[in-house]
């Protein structure tokens, strides 16, 4: 495929086509891409991105590697791993070095290559890829404890095994003589002054260029993007890849600095990362040869084994002894090491360097971690949910819901949920509002919502849904707007009126969905409640149909959502949500049966009477048997 612009467009395309297809199967995202990768390339031939882009698909990658380590950076704040930074470090300082040294030995003595590519594979394979990780994390909902071990190694690990591979590389150049030893010592010390001393250095300046107020909203994402990849090629002129560890550092003080417009950044970021994720796969899988993948053979699988079996789980287990891990949490993170794109592009660059160089088994190196990550990619994708859930680190089984607010409304809706074995969670600030719900057995989180503390403490994961139930409606409509681009803008709720003219009610590009149409307030649902109205949950049968629940429901009951078979919850508000249909579980919120009322009125009556009735017979026939014995 010879149209540039053409091909671009197709990658563009089937990459986010695979996203949501992803998303819509429930599958990691990575898998299709993958598959894609292979589809393009290896397998029909139909384009060849490192000979199509020529000169400049280096350039290009190297470019889009660093904003996504940039992006990931900006996702790392040093409060979210108090009680995790002992096994952070460890096994950043420590395992690193040990599946290093551990795999070049495996590459050597049981791939059967040389050392010079074995030494520099090893190095490769240290990375475990924030490309392959983060997409894995959405998909998986972890815990809070190991999704962060996870994430923090993939980031951290990246730029650092992509520098061992350069160190290794270099190495070799010295020993045949085309560098000198003290030059190349001198280059990696500036190489690391510079990229964590620059890192840390622009991203400062950038907090202070943007909370001083000297850019403008509009040119700060674009300032962003700028210096990251200014910086990064840059670092990369000292010495190669070293750029990577600059933008990482970067993003790294940027998400510990106070910017307060770092979330709208974030955002733009992960837009970015998205595409670039998406595109980079299918670009480097499928610039992958034929004969590259069939040159594969028996060796190549005990590699792999030796990789993913022996030397992730030795080097972990030995690096978080008395870390503060559980021997769960330990057991899945020495399983989950995917490899990624940094992994794919370096060995790429390194590979045919080393065979122009006249090392022999240069080439192979590529077909060995296009192995390990296909491997790690497949066996890590589909197992690590499955994992979570035995190991029962899965933040939470099924779909649950955040309640914001605690009151008698969404105390009786929580006990309700509860009772269908949703999660559920009230949050309130109030503490003797949190308290009515404690006694009330609901998980609560005391706090402010909006707080950092909540952000980095309250684990999101665990919920598909919020509704804000406060009995301030614009306080409601800050909530769901913050909220929204992380749960999802048709998945966030909120109690209130609408306003009835145009000047009090509130643009529709702010606030959640109404939770009841027409809109109730605060006011009108603790009045309801206080009335005797409560939450009844009723599963459709293929008696009890839809149809016969709306012929039978009391007056004035409405709908609030149902729970489908495999535990997704669809509320009525949503637009196009449909109707409950057999096996649903409908959870309404309505007044009291009248004709239970009137039955218990009726029976209590009735009884009353006989009562009365007994005592009066009871009597005659104590005044007659007086009257006999006179």
């Amino acid at each position: 495929m010879q149209d540039l612009a053409l091909q671009l467009a197709l990658i563009g395309f089937a990459g986010i086509a695979s996203q949501w297809l992803a998303w819509k199967l429930r599958l990691p995202a990575i898998v299709l891409l993958f598959a894609v990768g292979l589809l393009f390339g290896p397998l029909t031939g139909a384009m060849n991105p490192r000979n199509d882009f020529g000169d400049l698909y280096t350039p290009l990658v190297s470019t889009a590697v660093a904003i996504i380590l940039f992006e990931g950076g900006l996702t790392l704040n040093f409060r979210e791993i108090r009680e995790t930074s002992t096994a952070v470090r460890r096994i950043v300082l420590l395992s690193g070095p040990i599946v290093w040294l551990l795999t070049a030995l495996a590459a050597h003595y049981v791939g059967d290559l040389s050392w010079p590519t074995s030494l520099v594979l090893g190095a490769l394979l240290v990375v475990t890829g924030p490309t392959v990780i983060m997409p894995l994390l959405r998909h998986a909902k972890l815990k809070a404890r190991p999704a962060s071990i996870l994430r923090w190694e993939a980031i951290v690990n990246d730029p650092l095994g992509a520098l061992f591979a350069v160190i290794c590389f270099e190495g070799y150049l010295v020993i045949h003589g085309q560098h000198a030893a003290e030059g190349l010592v001198l280059d990696v010390i500036f190489a690391l002054v510079i990229a964590i001393g620059g890192g840390i250095a622009a991203g400062r300046a950038l907090g202070w260029l943007f909370t001083r107020g000297h850019a403008p909203e509009y040119l700060k994402a674009p300032i962003l993007f700028a210096v990251v990849v200014a910086m990064n090629a840059l670092t990369n002129l000292v010495l190669e890849e070293a750029g990577l560890l600059t933008v990482t550092v970067m993003g790294i003080t940027m998400a510990n600095a106070r910017i307060s417009s770092l979330n709208e950044l974030k955002r733009f970021k992960e837009t970015i990362t998205i595409l670039l994720v998406s595109g980079l796969f299918i670009v480097l899988t499928a610039s992958l040869e034929a004969e590259t993948i069939l040159s594969l053979e028996w060796k190549a699988v005990a590699f792999i084994v030796a990789v993913l079996f022996i030397i992730r789980p030795l080097a972990i287990g030995l690096s978080t002894i008395g870390a503060g891990l559980d021997w769960k949490e330990r057991l899945l993170v020495s399983w989950i090491a995917p490899r990624g794109i940094v992994a794919v592009a370096v060995a790429g660059l390194f590979g045919a360097t080393l065979t122009n160089l006249g090392v022999a088994d240069g080439d192979r190196m590529i077909a060995y971690t296009f192995a390990v990550v296909a491997a790690t990619i497949l066996l890590h994708g589909f197992t690590l949910g499955p994992l979570a859930k035995l190991l029962d680190l899965k933040a939470a089984a099924r779909p649950g819901v955040l309640l914001v607010g605690a009151s008698r409304f969404t105390i009786a809706l929580a006990r309700r949920l509860k009772a269908q074995e949703v999660p559920v969670l009230i949050a309130d600030s109030n503490w003797s509002r949190i308290s009515e719900a404690r006694l009330a057995e609901v998980e609560t989180w005391y706090g402010e919502i909006l707080s950092e503390a909540a952000h980095h403490n309250l684990n999101l994961s665990r919920f598909d849904h919020m509704i804000a139930a406060t009995d301030n409606d614009a306080y409601n409509a800050l909530i769901t707007t913050d909220f929204a681009p992380e749960i999802g803008r048709s998945d966030v709720f909120q109690i209130g009126e609408t306003g009835e003219s145009e000047r009090r009610s509130m643009s529709f590009t702010i606030g959640g969905l109404p939770l009841f149409k027409p809109g109730k307030s605060f006011a009108q649902l603790r009045d309801l409640v206080v009335d005797g109205w409560n939450f009844q949950a009723t599963r459709l049968t293929d008696e009890f149909s839809y149809k016969k629940f709306v012929e039978t429901r009391v007056e004035g009951t409405q709908i609030l959502l149902w729970i489908k078979p495999s535990s997704a919850l669809v509320f009525a508000s949503s637009e196009g949500s449909g109707d409950p249909v057999e096996g649903d579980t409908i959870i309404s919120f309505g007044p009291p049966r009248a004709d239970r009322d009137q039955e218990k009125i009726a029976k209590a009556t009735t009884t009353d009477k006989d009562v009365r009735a007994e005592r009066a017979r009871r009597t005659i026939e104590s005044v007659t048997r007086k009257a006999q014995t006179l």
